[in-house]
């Protein structure tokens, strides 16, 4: 029986062909929301039964949403959800993340922002701008230091393989507290407090849910070390902000690498901060664009629909979300 795909971000021919391609083995008809008249949109979104989307709720007006009663399956692009209306999604229906499409990427990022934050190459290159030459100021050595990561999924594992190559000890943490990475520990959220204690390094790559929102506060950062380094490449909710930011301001030997903020433009409308952490001088900030590197969104496009066609096959599926997580 041939199945019905609504497909919400605007494709220009090169991305409806990419989709095509990838789906031609399957029973399947598509449509584009955005190549429809107004007119044609009710009828479209009562027959889809599956839909590739990143943002439902700024694809589809309010009163849409109740005409997705035959939805089964709900694909994301992006591998985060926190920002899917899943209350104006029928029960029915599956909704899968796009975990893993784009952690490659991110670890490299990670490990750039670790790398510059403990070689101290700001600073020098901004002593050496006034004419110091340090050359006997000593920096931090990744081999043999603990990394600490919370989130041990695609982004996680990914991140682990990179500091594998320097002669890091890895600690993990992940909602089951098993893996089948070879790493030195892994553990729950009961755990916490001991991977802060142990890391030199702590990477977030958790997604936001109830449970890991504010999950990083004053007591959280008190168990880290003086001299630790945090990067953050989740989203900027896990952490408490007027915590770290004073943790950051009262000990200016712990650096933060922050990729993901509390207000973002693509999630919020705009970017801005209750504090200001750009004035800091030991945090390194970047735009939330890890994953922005060539070819990054025709993969995670291939990515998700790949996911569709083993949904269509009944085979398993990757990133299925839990809606009781996240409302």
């Amino acid at each position: 029986m041939t199945k019905h795909l609504l497909v919400t971000p605007e494709a220009d021919e090169a991305r409806k062909e990419l989709i095509n391609t990838v789906l031609e083995d399957v029973n399947i008809t598509i449509d584009y929301l955005t190549d429809l008249k107004e007119a044609e949109r009710s009828e479209v979104l009562r027959k889809a039964e599956l839909m590739l989307t990143f943002n439902p709720a700024k694809a589809l007006k309010e009163q849409e949403f109740t005409f997705l009663q035959n939805l089964d399956f709900v694909q994301l692009i992006s591998a985060g959800a926190d920002h899917i209306p899943f209350s104006k999604i029928p029960d029915q229906a599956t909704i899968a993340s796009n975990a893993g499409a784009y952690a490659q990427p991110i670890a490299e990022h990670v490990i750039a922002m670790a790398l510059a934050l403990a070689k101290r190459l700001r600073e020098e290159h901004r002593n050496m701008q006034q004419g110091a030459f340090n050359q006997f100021s000593e920096n931090k050595f990744i081999r043999d230091s603990t990394i600490g990561i919370l989130g041990f999924g695609g982004i996680g594992q990914a991140t682990a393989d990179l500091f594998r190559a320097f002669g890091a000890k890895i600690m993990g943490m992940n909602t089951s507290g098993e893996t089948q990475r070879d790493i030195d520990f892994i553990g729950t959220t009961q755990d916490l407090p001991h991977i802060l204690e142990q890391s030199d390094i702590l990477v977030i790559s958790l997604p936001l849910k109830k449970q890991t929102r504010h999950l990083i506060g004053r007591k959280e950062l008190d168990h880290m070390k003086a001299d630790a380094i945090l990067i953050n490449v989740a989203r900027g909710e896990i952490i408490e902000q007027q915590a770290l930011y004073e943790h950051l301001k009262n000990h200016p030997d712990f650096k933060a690498g922050l990729e993901s903020w509390w207000k973002e433009p693509l999630r919020h409308g705009s970017f801005e901060l209750e504090y200001p952490f750009l004035d800091l001088p030991n945090v390194l900030a970047s735009p939330h664009n890890s994953s922005m590197v060539p070819g990054t969104l025709q993969k995670g496009l291939v990515e998700a629909l790949k996911n569709i066609k083993k949904y269509l096959r009944g085979e398993s599926i990757k990133g299925e979300l839990n809606r009781e997580n996240f409302v």
